[in-house]
């Protein structure tokens, strides 16, 4: 694996440049890109074998869960990473827990001393003050010969975030971070490739969400999930180990919820 301080040897790059190849990893920079996403897709159409990693230095269309855009200006980090049959299609609902953890990582060690460490809203997002920093967006798609490609989509906001979203924002700099989106993204490089190589394609799951839950924000505590026909109030009492949310409602009622925004009351 690449090593952290050779990634920070090269950090200034331009669209076209390369980080250097691992035995595992490989690492492709662009300018203006329509998302990361998209290019990793397009790529496993094309044959490519995956363990590719996309960044962009601007996205025009960036896209976040459930069809949202994602602002997407110059200054803030895109990345995708490709990755083909990264395991059982059946292993696959508890990736996004490892990535969660992985993003957590890279945020938590450019942070300045005296910031509260960051917490992980569930399913993905990462907080820092309380404010959503980062958006991630998991793809896949099955290919022509069968195999299936999984696109990890991960945005950090540096210098930018939204004014309109529905759950306040915040940026890198706003918490009092100088790092450029080229060391971020080394950070992650390495955060990720760590974690994956915990998640073990699906077999470190408890390991995973061990460490999710330690970073978790909310656990105990009363929230409201927003589910796309209606809204569930109650205390945040755990999640599974293919990361869905158990709930208690108000009527005492355990719920477990896959998909949902959750707000905390």
């Amino acid at each position: 694996m690449v090593r952290l301080q050779a990634l920070l040897r090269n950090p200034c790059l331009r669209p076209g440049d390369r980080l250097p190849v691992s035995e595992n990893y490989r690492h492709i920079s662009l300018g203006d890109v329509e998302s990361t996403n998209l290019e990793c897709l397009q790529r496993a159409r094309d044959g490519d074998g995956g363990n590719l990693w996309i960044t962009a230095e601007r996205q025009l269309s960036g896209r976040a869960r459930r069809g949202r855009s994602w602002v997407s200006e110059t200054g803030n980090l895109y990345a995708s990473l490709l990755l083909i049959d990264p395991a059982p299609a059946a292993a696959l609902a508890s990736l996004p827990l490892a990535v969660a953890v992985a993003v957590h990582r890279a945020i938590a060690r450019v942070m300045p001393s005296g910031v509260d460490t960051p917490r992980i809203k569930w399913p993905n997002d990462v907080l820092v003050n309380g404010a959503k920093i980062s958006g991630i967006l998991l793809e896949s798609e099955i290919l022509p010969g069968g195999a299936r490609a999984v696109v990890i989509g991960c945005g950090i906001n540096i210098v930018h975030a939204p004014k309109d979203a529905n759950y306040r924002a915040t940026t890198l700099n706003e918490a009092g971070s100088s790092v450029s989106a080229e060391e971020l993204f080394a950070r992650l490089y390495q955060s990720m490739a760590e974690e994956l190589t915990t998640w073990n394609q699906g077999r470190g799951v408890a390991a995973v969400r061990s460490n999710w839950l330690d970073y978790a924000q909310g656990i105990g505590k009363p929230i409201t999930v927003n589910l796309p026909d209606r809204s569930i109030s109650g205390t945040f009492r755990d999640i599974d180990h293919s990361g869905c949310l158990i709930l208690v409602d108000r009527d005492n009622k355990t719920q477990t919820i896959a998909a949902g925004d959750v707000f905390f009351d």
